[in-house]
């Protein structure tokens, strides 16, 4: 048989796989292989990454070192074992939280060897809220806190108030040791400072930040501190926080707080202006399974959640909510925040409103149903709820997330708010949320109907202004809108601006009291539209000053009492619906004279009579008669003529404004609500205004 012979197509071997030695030597090339491979532990993955423990190294990570110790303490309070709580700032800048609780133990950790009270600041998740024994509820969920505070710290020291002595422990860059004449000696034994009485217990750390980790601004704001302490006794009745702040150029007093009244103690130093209704308290308690890892196996384990919430209805439009979980402060909300708004938004559809005559119209057309924004208009609530072994989202226990929660706190809101909107709470306040509510939904369509007529205008190519609007060819921060009153001072007033930056409003009708009218009837009033409209930054809680057409707002109103009613109208507008052009200090009134006199080549104004006759007598002293000076009294802004109205309103080199401030508005809108009465149609409402006020009233001054 004759033999194959190989041919040169022969396909060519598989490469042999690599040794490991060899991908060992090559990983080496790449500088990655098991040597670049690190391990943190204890301590140092804290300071390596301080950011994923306090949430960063500005000021807010460096109070979050506070808050660890204030919550450790806090959570002694909540179990029943302490009941006073002192933060002090010292001249050296370390800080000191000390309670008179149980205090740390102090025996021997049977694992470490060490005392539980090293174990507590030198181990990670090691404290006394993971059993279950020691705390039925705390804040301290990750039990990292007191020994993050020590990772962080160039120098601790805890004191101990326990068994008749108290004991201290003492730490230096994360050593343990013990402090003799202020000397530091390494050690992990416990020096007993002092004899007490055995009655006496407590717990008591103080730290200096390692500066090095912060930022430089970094720093500790003693305000924070007292709102975030008077927070917790809000959280825990009958506690007592005293902040005393002895650096240089701190509080000259110690801040003190205690509440009696818990959540409805806070509602009620939360709600600002009128009240729409009396604070409302509903708490409840239900059970739940939670299936969690036990002994290294998943096993359901029953828990006990307590919910306590305090609500209550202002007459404003601001919403103030806070939330807790086992008296942390829950900033970004999460399932029990989740089940309040649920059950709130739920309880006032199907119970309050049920038959709302304000909403008869709107629920023909199925827009009867309130939403969250409704709802929450002028709420103020807060929130409690109590429950071991929390899950939150993040280490810095911002958002609850333990799912079951949410079922828990709707089934008892939703349950007390049916009670009290159905007649277990004060007519009168019932009615009165009703009527808010209601209102806040009439507004709110009314305000989608004007938004959806503006796209259809525009869509129809129209550019949307008004009609009488003479606009400027420029806008930005440079360009200003003048709000003229009446058409007779319009037409000069646009022959005399520039048109490059200068737009001219003209009002033709009655400005509508928007201090008392509804969002409707601010909405209907034709001035108030035309003035929206040109501005072009929306009204109310959608006005975005970055969308403003113009960088100053100048109202120009004659120098009599009618200008004065349009200017307060025209201000009070501006406030109610438009308040960041305030805020930001853009909104003026020009300062039209009433006098004016020309002397020569000099032209002299006077804007009261006062200043008119002190300008006569320095013009006349020694040298002319009164008689021989003439004052022109301008009556009106239609009786100047062109070039008189621009150097008095329009030229920016020779006119005079006044910037109108939020006080301003105030009192607009007080005058506002008083010309309404003296001019309105109201006869009898006029009378009695007359007579309860004629005791303020000058004789001399009437004109009889």
């Amino acid at each position: 048989m004759a033999s194959r012979t190989p041919s040169s197509n022969t396909a060519k071997k598989p490469a042999k796989k690599p040794t490991r030695k060899a991908a060992s030597a090559k990983a080496s090339r790449n500088g990655y292989d098991a040597d670049a491979i690190q391990t943190l532990e204890g301590l140092e993955a804290v300071r390596k990454r301080p950011g994923m423990y306090i949430g960063g190294t500005g000021s807010q990570g460096l109070m979050h070192l506070v808050w660890e110790l204030i919550d450790n303490a806090v959570d002694e309070a909540v179990d029943g074992h302490a009941t006073r709580i002192d933060v002090t700032l010292h001249r050296d800048q370390t800080l000191e939280v000390a309670d008179n609780g149980r205090g740390i133990p102090i025996d021997e950790h049977a694992k470490r060897k060490v005392s539980a009270l090293e174990v507590v600041f030198t181990e990670l998740h090691a404290g006394g809220k993971f059993g279950g024994g020691a705390y039925g509820a705390s804040g301290g969920l990750h039990g990292v806190g007191a020994s993050v505070v020590n990772a962080l710290s160039s120098r601790l020291v805890a004191q101990v108030d326990r068994e008749g002595h108290t004991w201290e422990l003492a730490f230096r860059n994360r050593v343990a040791g013990q402090l003799d004449d202020g000397k530091f000696k390494a050690g992990h034994g416990l020096r007993k400072v002092k004899r007490i009485s055995k009655t006496k217990t407590g717990t008591r750390v103080r730290f200096l930040p390692d500066r090095e980790l912060f930022d430089a601004d970094a720093g500790i704001d003693v305000d924070e501190i007292c709102d975030r302490v008077t927070r917790s006794c809000y959280l825990v009745p009958g506690l007592k926080v005293c902040v005393h702040d002895k650096r240089s150029g701190g509080r000259r007093e110690p801040f003190e707080f205690v509440s009696r009244g818990g959540l409805a103690d806070l509602v009620n130093d939360l709600s600002e202006g009128d009240r729409a209704s009396e604070v409302i308290s509903l708490s409840g308690i239900e059970t739940f399974t939670e299936r969690v890892p036990v002994d290294g196996k998943m096993r359901d384990v029953e828990r006990e959640c307590t919910v306590d919430v305090s609500m209550r209805w202002v007459k404003g439009f601001d919403t103030s909510f806070q939330s807790f979980v086992n008296t942390i402060p829950t900033d970004q909300g999460g399932t029990h925040v989740a089940g309040f708004e649920r059950a709130l938004t739920r309880a006032v559809n199907d119970v309050l409103l049920k038959d709302a005559r304000k909403l008869a119209k709107l629920a023909k057309a199925n827009k009867h149903r309130a939403t969250k924004e409704d709802i929450q208009e002028g709420l103020v609530a807060a929130l409690k709820i109590e429950f071991p072994e929390p899950q939150f989202r993040g280490q810095t226990k911002q958002e609850l997330g333990t799912p079951a929660i949410e079922k828990i706190v709707y089934d008892i809101v939703k349950s007390g708010l049916a009670d009290w909107f159905g007649g277990s709470g004060p007519k009168t306040h019932i009615n009165a949320v009703r009527e808010k509510i209601a209102t806040a939904i009439v507004n709110r369509v009314a305000s989608k109907q004007v938004l959806e007529n503006r796209r259809k205008a525009a869509s129809m190519g129209s550019t949307g202004m008004p009609e009488k609007l003479a606009d400027c060819r420029v806008h930005g921060p440079d360009a200003e809108l003048i709000i003229v009153e009446g058409d007779s001072a319009a037409g000069p007033a646009k022959l005399g601006r520039n048109s490059e930056n200068t737009a001219i409003l003209p009002l033709r009708g009655k400005v509508v009291n928007a201090g008392k009218a509804t969002l409707k009837q601010v909405l209907d009033n034709a001035e108030a539209q035309s003035l929206f409209t040109a501005i072009g930054a929306g009204q109310g809680k959608d006005f975005d000053l970055d969308n403003a057409r113009y960088g100053r707002i100048v109202i120009l109103c004659d120098a009599d009492v009618d200008g004065s009613h349009i200017r307060c109208l025209l201000l009070t507008l501006i406030h109610e619906y438009m308040q960041p052009l305030l805020e930001a200090g853009r909104v003026y009134a020009a300062q039209p004279p009433l006098y004016s006199c020309r002397v020569g080549d000099t032209l002299h104004r006077a804007f009261t009579e006062e200043e008119r006759d002190a300008i006569t007598a320095e013009l006349t002293k020694g040298r002319r008669k009164a008689t021989k000076l003439t004052w022109n009294r301008f009556k009106g802004l239609g009786e100047m003529n062109v070039d008189e109205l621009a150097e008095c309103a329009l030229d920016r080199d020779s006119r005079v404004l006044r910037r109108l401030t939020m006080e301003d508005a105030k009192q607009a809108k007080e005058a506002a609500s008083v010309f309404d009465v003296l001019m309105g149609s109201d006869v009898a409402q006029r009378r009695d205004y007359l007579i309860s006020n004629s005791a303020l009233l000058d004789p001399s001054a009437l004109d009889i």
